[in-house]
């Protein structure tokens, strides 16, 4: 009987054993699909900044965002002389380090191979954003802290550790302070442990670092930024909660993570999933008892998504949504997943694999060629003689749909490239306008919006 048992487990253990390396293998085809199917590239209004950032350092272009991504995307790019595919490396490696660290580690290994397969994480990982560099970091985080908390290391070294995870994260993205937050809060909660002391004095020195980065950075080279920011971030809460609500449910559907801007009858199945895994969640979180170091996964998940949705009403950020809050969820699909394989067992990987096929069939309907697309905007450059020459794009402002499109596509080719709202701009000759491209280009576009 011991024979057989051994002989079975052997069995399932090989075959959780392939069906690992097929979801990994699936998840890379899949983040190549979802930029070369887009018509764009996955391309935000946010990745042109960060790609003419780039593109210019050592000159700080902006303090919108911190130098961490910036930098790696020009330190990619001396090797595929192109900001657009370094960025499209970054999101490959980064999903690729999470994956092999966990492997080497055995630190939550099949939970991040199941959470980074699902479509939202896969956009994350194909788009040119800071959020696929974050989340490798916010990973190294959890592991650190479960090392501290476990005492794996001595005082000093875990306290180190600590701070230079913090420091990291918030060097790639801003809302890194509301883990030195989650980080500070874990700690006073836990006082009377002697790892309580490192996460408090390690968020401190946080603290500290962002004092010093306002004083030192962001005033040298952008003195009125804030205020800026905080003068016009008036937003109504009758607005602002319904969107918290949607954006949490998006994020936490593990099919979809987009909605119908129409409003069709589609979205109350794609709110109520995500409402389901929510209500799931909160029930392991109550009814399944964690381990110390899956508490501080809970704090971060959810104080983080908490602070994100309270910053809207002192600084301006887009509505919450599931890649806003992705360095958020993260903690808490991990958690998720810990929780529900022992129960599901095998078909656990069914989510996962639900979540490709309707990324897929999503893919498809949506498709563009970006490669083609790219060809016309190069041609177009080239014609035109302004294929080194620094560009501004005109549009009248950021709901001119049209005219962003055209600038993000163009973006991914001349990468220093600009918005620009003002008219007066449209005389220069290095302005680009829709009118102007769309005369001399046809383009490969989404049909289905």
């Amino acid at each position: 009987m011991n024979g057989l048992s051994g002989l079975n487990n052997n069995k399932k253990l090989q075959r959780d054993h392939w069906i690992i390396i097929s979801v990994v293998a699936l998840t890379i085809v899949m983040i190549v699909l979802r930029i070369f199917l887009n018509e764009k590239g996955r391309i935000s209004p946010d990745s042109i900044r960060f790609m003419r950032f780039a593109n210019v350092l050592p000159v700080i272009d902006n303090t919108t965002t911190p130098l961490g991504y910036p930098l790696i995307l020009k330190f990619f790019s001396y090797f595929t002389f192109s900001e657009f595919w370094s960025s499209k490396i970054v999101g490959i490696l980064s999903y690729l380090s999470m994956v092999y660290f966990a492997w080497k580690k055995n630190f939550y290994f099949r939970e991040v191979v199941l959470t980074g397969g699902l479509f939202s994480f896969v956009s994350i990982f194909a788009a040119t954003l800071s959020e696929s560099f974050t989340l490798l970091f916010v990973f190294l985080l959890l592991y650190v802290s479960q090392g501290v908390i476990h005492q794996k290391y001595n005082f000093r070294k875990g306290t180190l550790l600590l701070t230079l995870a913090l420091l990291a994260i918030f060097n790639v993205r801003y809302s890194g302070l509301f883990i030195m937050g989650a980080s500070f809060l874990f700690g006073v909660l836990s006082v009377k442990k002697s790892y309580g002391k490192q996460f408090i004095i390690s968020s401190l020195i946080g603290f500290i670092f962002i004092v010093l980065y306002k004083f030192l950075f962001i005033d040298t080279f952008n003195e009125t930024y804030l205020d800026g920011a905080l003068e016009i971030a008036h937003y109504p809460t009758s607005k602002l909660i319904p969107e918290f609500f949607a954006g949490v449910a998006t994020s936490f559907n593990p099919f979809i993570h987009m909605t119908d801007p129409g409003g069709s009858i589609l979205n109350i199945g794609i709110y109520g999933i995500g409402a389901f895994t929510v209500l799931v969640l909160i029930y392991f979180m109550i009814k399944k008892r964690g381990t110390k170091h899956e508490m501080f996964f809970i704090i971060t998940g959810v104080s983080g998504i908490l602070c994100s949705f309270f910053i809207q009403y002192f600084y301006v950020v887009d509505p919450i949504n599931y890649r806003l809050i992705s360095m958020f969820t993260l903690p808490l699909w991990l958690f998720f997943f810990s929780k529900i394989k022992p129960i599901l067992g095998m078909k656990t990987y069914l989510i996962t694999f639900l979540s490709m096929g309707v990324g897929v069939a999503f893919m498809w309907m949506a498709r563009g060629n970006y490669l083609e697309n790219r060809a016309e905007a190069a041609r177009y450059l080239k014609a035109e003689n302004l294929e080194e020459t620094p560009l501004l794009f005109y549009a009248e402002n950021y709901e001119d749909g049209e005219a962003i499109d055209l600038a993000e596509l163009f973006s991914t080719v001349q990468s220093n490239l600009t918005l620009t709202f003002k008219k007066e701009d449209t005389l220069q000759r290095n302005t680009l306008t829709k009118h102007k491209v769309l005369q001399k280009i046809t383009l490969d576009e989404n049909k289905y919006r």
